[in-house]
């Protein structure tokens, strides 16, 4: 079995409320999860508006699978309108 973990930092330069950030974060969020079939959470900066630090966790037998479905979440994020938020990444495998 391998866990595939994915970091994804969001900065929100335009956002002036909490609700205005969790309208961003709660859209992405259920995209990816709707998409990717991942699990997925807000694991840091949860009180700044203008910050956001996703965890993204994916299981399966195959790494190569895990690696591969992770890059094409990140390409998707990159490509859609959630691009301009978009700061940095990182994947792991456990």
């Amino acid at each position: 079995m391998v866990i595939g973990v994915c970091t994804i930092k969001l900065y929100l330069p335009d956002n002036h409320s909490l609700k205005g950030k969790r309208q961003i974060v709660n859209s992405l969020k259920g995209k990816l999860h709707n998409r990717f079939n991942i699990s997925i959470a807000e694991i840091d900066h949860l009180d700044v508006w203008q910050r956001s630090t996703l965890g993204v966790a994916m299981i399966s037998k195959d790494q190569v699978y895990v690696d591969r479905e992770l890059n094409k979440m990140i390409q998707f994020i990159e490509s859609s309108h959630f691009a301009s938020y978009f700061m940095d990444y990182s994947i792991e495998f456990l």
